[in-house]
């Protein structure tokens, strides 16, 4: 089926730049949020629904992105009710990250009132959601993706993995591998200038060697410049740690580097108050566990905090 009218639930930091490609592409757009401001910031690409039953009331395919499962749920089977609010057929794409489990649970309760549904979280952070260059790992049947493709483009780079729940799988995989290493950039940024090394600059002599890696390069800048203000807000990387653990545990897996970055992000998210921080601060922690150590001498920038 072709996907003509999108409308995108969740404007927020990430949302809001996805809504704007989308509608570059040329696909007609329609937005809600449940602060209504976020949404009316898109008035000049996108007509904004002053409620999410009436948004997607003409839907081809309705993307949500928001924080966590119990907010989905919601959206989708509560007080919103858009499941039953949208056309027959109608294709929901979730892009929020959340449980597997709950994914699955969404995928057939769509299915059986008529609709179809696809979990497709994406990783790049702002950075990537604003230049259309997001990873989009996506779960659930090869026709519904087939048609969803051009639309996913739009955001970034769509790639099927599997069954339902298998984009949230991928995305739990790829937090891992987010959460360890900007541990060890920061272990490593934090040992050079201990040994006399200019961090920026070891961030240089790092990058085009086996080190690389875009954690090294963007969340290394941040450390070296001490930006907080979040691309990827500590509190997210904490929930999709917890989620990635749940999965582990269930398949009767350890994954020790994993529960050794979810202590930190817990700590600081937690008992330093910073889970509106980007996941860079990390750095914070290792920091706080070494008294009298801290990388480079500018000031922090710290988010701005607004309630």
């Amino acid at each position: 089926m072709a996907i003509a009218h999108v409308t995108l639930i969740g404007t927020g930091l990430m949302g809001g730049p996805m809504a704007r490609n989308i509608a570059k592409a040329g696909f007609a757009v329609t937005v809600w949020n449940r602060t209504l401001g976020k949404a009316e910031a898109l008035a000049d690409v996108a007509t904004v629904a002053a409620d999410p039953r009436a948004a997607v009331a003409k839907a081809d395919a309705v993307i949500t992105m928001v924080d966590n499962s119990p907010v989905v749920t919601e959206i989708y089977f509560g007080s919103e009710g858009v499941v039953e609010a949208a056309p027959e057929g109608t294709l929901f794409i979730d892009m929020s990250s959340i449980q597997p489990t709950v994914a699955r649970d969404h995928a057939a309760a769509i299915e059986a009132a008529g609709g179809r549904h696809l979990d497709a979280p994406v990783s790049g952070g702002e950075k990537g959601a604003i230049e259309g260059t997001l990873a989009i790992m996506a779960g659930g049947r090869q026709d519904d993706y087939d048609d969803a493709e051009r639309l996913l483009a739009a955001m970034g780079r769509p790639t099927l993995v599997g069954v339902h729940g298998a984009g949230q799988v991928a995305k739990l995989a790829n937090q891992v591998i987010v959460a360890v290493t900007i541990g060890a950039v920061s272990e490593a940024m934090l040992l050079a200038q201990e040994g006399g090394c200019d961090p920026a600059a070891l961030r240089t002599a790092l990058m085009g060697g086996f080190a690389t890696s875009r954690i090294l390069d963007l969340h290394g800048e941040r450390m070296a410049e001490r930006n907080w203000v979040p691309g990827g807000p500590l509190a997210l990387q904490l929930k999709d740690i917890e989620n990635a653990l749940e999965v582990a545990r269930a398949a009767g897996l350890r994954l020790p580097l994993t529960e050794v970055a979810r202590d930190a992000f817990h700590a600081l998210t937690h008992e330093m108050d910073m889970g509106r921080h980007d996941h860079a601060a990390y750095l914070r922690w290792l920091e706080a566990i070494n008294p009298g150590k801290r990388l480079g001498s500018g000031p922090d920038r710290e988010p701005v905090m607004t309630g």
